[in-house]
């Protein structure tokens, strides 16, 4: 509540622009300092999707444009590894 008094007192502009939006976003803030949690991830989720929808107009199917999110968002795939194709050794030439 000071912090409010004193930035209708000081008549600055941008220090009564700064109590407004603070005043707006009070609850998240505090819930922030109590919980220590952010939506930073999630938010940064959603900017790495934003690009893939914009970046992939082209996709004909929803099944390649969820594999796509999936690649770029880092899922760590569960699959076996390929076999190696065994082929001829080089010989060596002496």
């Amino acid at each position: 509540m000071r912090f409010y008094a004193y930035a209708a007192e000081a008549e600055v502009p941008e220090l009564t622009r700064l109590a407004t939006t603070i005043s707006r976003w009070e609850q998240e803030v505090l819930s922030f300092h109590v919980t220590g949690i952010s939506t930073g991830p999630v938010e940064a989720q959603n900017l790495v999707t934003e690009k893939i929808r914009r970046i992939g107009h082209g996709f004909r199917n929803f099944d390649n444009y969820r594999l796509r999110l999936l690649l770029h968002s880092g899922v760590q795939w569960d699959t076996r590894p390929t076999a190696r194709i065994r082929g001829r050794s080089p010989r060596l030439v002496a």
